[in-house]
């Protein structure tokens, strides 16, 4: 079968020949990667996302079964650097280049507080021109032989606190000041226009997410989350559902979130991710055992030590272990917890496709 038809019968809870394969790259390990293959590098899309969506011409030949689509940034709003340094997207979050990576350097909405300072805000139009175009380029390239799946992780709450900062919104959640029930909807409201739109383009899968979790347990009460998140998530869901009934949502969020794990069954999820190991409780068999007859599992292979640290036997025997749990009578597309990071070895990266690729056993 050819990667396409592997994702459709996993997502199917079906036996596939061996687990399907959605790895993610940073750019630092992507540009190492590109070097030890003698692949040109490809360069990060403009999108929020990019990490999601980037390099699918490498990850492709390494063996990733999916391919990742998202929105951009539109024609008329590219990301830009400053002259100060600082680094502005669309959305108006600023950022500054930090090593490795770009950091949270202000919030735009860092004083908000009434309702009037969210309708005066300038949102994204999730309809601006360009915003698709990549998504359509990678949809034609890689629809008849790979699973698409569209990225619409910071669904909700991370957008929310790229805007307000995490400390101001975690408080207002308990606060409840004017703005915040217009600030969530706005942003559930874009958010959700862009999935529709994804998924109209032939999106199999739509990999929504914020993070609720922490390495112990979750960033906020479960109560709170309840309140606050889950109603829109499940409206976002139906919004989904009727733009195409079979499609499978999927959802990212870090950390522990055992406690809401049923609610999520509850308003229609199909695909858990990342199933970050090293958290408290997010133990795969565990996880299989009671929740594999309802979800399917997507991500669960350590980033925070094994790749990185972790010699190519013990990623070997690890990766084996791993996907044989989740795989057990189908029902697992295989991917580390994360994107792979600059510090991972070129040689754990190897052995971790080799040791998927011919993982032919599971039953």
């Amino acid at each position: 079968m050819n990667s396409r038809e592997r994702v459709l019968k996993t997502i199917a809870h079906k036996q596939p020949d061996r687990p399907p394969i959605f790895a993610t790259l940073t750019p630092q390990i992507a540009k190492k990667l590109s070097e030890y293959l003698k692949l040109p590098y490809e360069a990060p899309l403009d999108s929020l996302l990019s990490t999601r969506i980037s390099h699918m011409n490498l990850l492709t030949k390494l063996g990733n079964d999916c391919v990742g689509i998202a929105a951009c940034s539109p024609d008329d709003m590219p990301t830009r650097l400053e002259s100060d340094g600082t680094i502005i997207n669309e959305w108006g979050m600023v950022f500054k280049e930090s090593g490795l990576y770009n950091e949270f350097y202000s919030f735009p909405l860092a004083h908000a507080d009434t309702a009037e300072d969210i309708s005066s805000y300038p949102f994204p139009d999730p309809f601006a021109p360009g915003r698709f175009r990549e998504a359509e380029k990678t949809v034609h390239t890689f629809k008849e032989s790979h699973a698409i799946v569209a990225d619409l992780e910071c669904a909700i709450f991370e957008t929310a606190w790229y805007l307000t900062g995490l400390e101001k919104l975690l408080m207002d959640l308990l606060l409840q000041p004017p703005y915040l029930n217009p600030l969530l909807d706005k942003i559930a409201g874009i958010n959700t226009e862009i999935g529709k739109q994804l998924i109209s383009l032939g999106a199999d899968i739509i990999w929504c997410g914020d993070d609720f979790g922490s390495q112990q347990g979750m960033m906020m009460s479960p109560e709170i989350w309840r309140e606050h998140f889950k109603p829109r998530m499940k409206k976002m869901f139906d919004q989904f559902r009727a733009v195409n009934p079979q499609i499978k949502i999927a959802w990212h969020t870090c950390g522990s979130i055992l406690p809401i794990i049923p609610d999520l069954i509850e308003i229609g999820l199909d695909i858990l991710n990342p199933l970050q190991p090293l958290a408290s409780g997010m133990d795969p068999t565990f996880l299989k055992d009671t929740y594999g007859d309802k979800l399917v599992f997507f991500g669960g292979i350590d980033v925070q030590n094994l790749l990185p640290n972790g010699t190519p036997d013990r990623v070997r025997e690890e990766v084996k272990r791993v996907a044989t749990i989740y795989g057990k009578n189908g029902g697992y597309l295989a991917a580390p917890a994360h994107n792979i990071q600059a510090d991972t070895p070129i040689e754990n990266i190897m052995t971790m496709y080799d040791t998927l690729m011919n993982l032919t056993e599971i039953k």
